[in-house]
This record gives C-alpha cells, structure tokens and sequence, in this order.
C-alpha cells in the first residue's frame, strides 16, 4: 500500500520519531505536556505543548503520548519509533509492565487505539538527557497554564479527555 503525506511525498518506508514528555510539580500537582514529531532526518514536523491542569506525573507522560500519537497519525507514515523518558510508560506500552492503576489503564487504550494505524511500532527507553526539547515544551505549558495563558485540557476531577 502507498501511504501519502499531507505535503505529498511517500511516507511509505520512512520513519516518523514521536518524542514526548509529560511533567507534574509536586505529584500530583500542575501538569503538562510536550512532544515533537520528527523524520528521519531530525526535522521537526510538529509540536505539541499543552497545559493539563491538576494531575499526577504518570498521567502526564501518558497523555503527552497521546496527544503527539493524535497528531502524529494524519501524516502519512506507516513506521513509528516512539522515545520516551518514562521507564513506566516505555514498559506498559510494550506489555513489559502491568497497568495496575485505574486511572492509567483507559489511557493505555487509547494509545492502543492510535498504534493500531501504524504497520511497525518501537518503544525506546531514553534518559531525560535526551528528551529536553520536550521537557521544555512541558514546563513551558505549565507556566502558561499557572500564569492564565492556557486553559486546561483536563476538567477537575474527571482526569480524562475521552
């Protein structure tokens, strides 16, 4: 099959790199989120930075995937090499790790429900080092959020978009 881009060009064969991050202050607390999408050859594609409202940490992490993975699914690309600093994330979405908490195991789905469009699918593991563009996008959310620049994307209590 011949997957094509929105800017045209054959997806088919290449690589889409999904970065994200999720940050809390205090655990739970004010949260937020960032992501990058690149290519093969490291452009950046897109970038998400969200601010949540009041949630914990692992929550964060989760939606800052989703919220990259919904984006990241109308461009065309069949491979998809996701990278994370979440040891927990990178271990539940891989099967590695059980979902015990209530509140993880809807967002676990719907992370399902978004890998299904991809043909191949791998989960990388990376130190925080390595994923400060995303961290930033995160924090950055978080100042907005605090400071009344963003509205946030989770309403009290509920914890969930879907």
């Amino acid at each position: 099959m011949n997957l094509e881009s929105k800017q045209g060009r054959k997806a088919e064969g290449n690589r889409l790199h999904v970065f994200s991050d999720g940050a809390a202050r205090d655990n739970p607390g004010p949260a937020g989120v960032g992501g990058q999408v690149t290519d093969e050859r490291g452009r950046v594609l897109l970038e998400v930075s969200e601010y949540l409202g009041e949630t914990t940490n692992n929550v964060a992490e989760y939606y800052a995937l989703i919220r990259v993975l919904e984006r990241a699914v109308g461009l065309g690309y069949e491979r998809l090499s996701i990278h994370t600093d979440s040891e927990l994330l990178a271990n539940q979405v891989t099967g590695g790790f059980r979902v015990k908490s209530k509140a993880l195991k809807p967002l676990l789905g719907r992370v399902k429900e978004l890998l299904a469009g991809f043909r191949q699918v791998e989960v990388e593991y990376i130190p925080r080092e390595k994923n400060i563009a995303c961290d930033a996008l995160a924090n950055r959310a978080i100042d907005e959020g605090l400071s009344g620049q963003k509205k946030p994307i989770l309403k009290p209590g509920e914890g969930t978009l879907f």
